[in-house]
């Protein structure tokens, strides 16, 4: 009987761990399990122009919206990169870019800033890092079929089987 009771105990603990949910309250959901998060775009002169992965979003000051995981962390939607860039306003400013990594194939994944700030006058190298590197799997020769003609060489061969003692049955 006290089993029976540990392991109704042990059940029902798992299904409420199970069942939680880890969004705080008023919390906006987002598609595929996100929440919202509100973060301030801001640059040295006002008006400097923001995209967000290829998208033109407005200008500066703005107020973005960027889906991640309850976490804190930016969400894989598909790509290794969240990337966000601002466009010079004037004469003698530079294009700025941040990129932040989502964890798609288990890449690292950046925390969501509460609030990004581009200084135009400075000089930055403008780097997007290329995607990860494919995965290329190597099968080595053995998974091959046999050359033709087939290849008459020495081979081993090996037994492994159910033991010395049903040898000389």
């Amino acid at each position: 009987m006290k089993t029976y009771w540990i392991l109704a105990a042990g059940a029902a603990a798992m299904l409420l761990a199970a069942g939680c949910e880890t969004f705080p309250p008023g919390a906006v959901r987002g598609p595929d399990g996100t929440m919202e998060y509100n973060v301030l775009v801001d640059a040295s002169p006002p008006g400097a122009k923001i995209e967000v992965n290829g998208d033109l979003v407005g200008e500066t000051p703005l107020n973005l919206k960027i889906y991640g995981n309850p976490n804190g962390t930016f969400h894989d939607f598909g790509s290794y990169y969240y990337i966000i860039r601002a466009y010079p306003v004037a004469t003698n400013q530079f294009q700025q870019i941040k990129v932040f990594w989502t964890g798609r194939d288990g890449t690292r994944r950046d925390t969501i800033p509460q609030h990004i700030y581009f200084d135009m006058n400075q000089y930055e190298p403008v780097k997007v890092p290329a995607e990860p590197p494919r995965v290329n799997y190597y099968y080595p020769p053995d998974y091959y079929p046999p050359p033709y003609p087939y290849y008459y060489g020495p081979a081993f061969q090996f037994y492994v089987g159910p033991g010395p003692r049903y040898w000389h049955r």
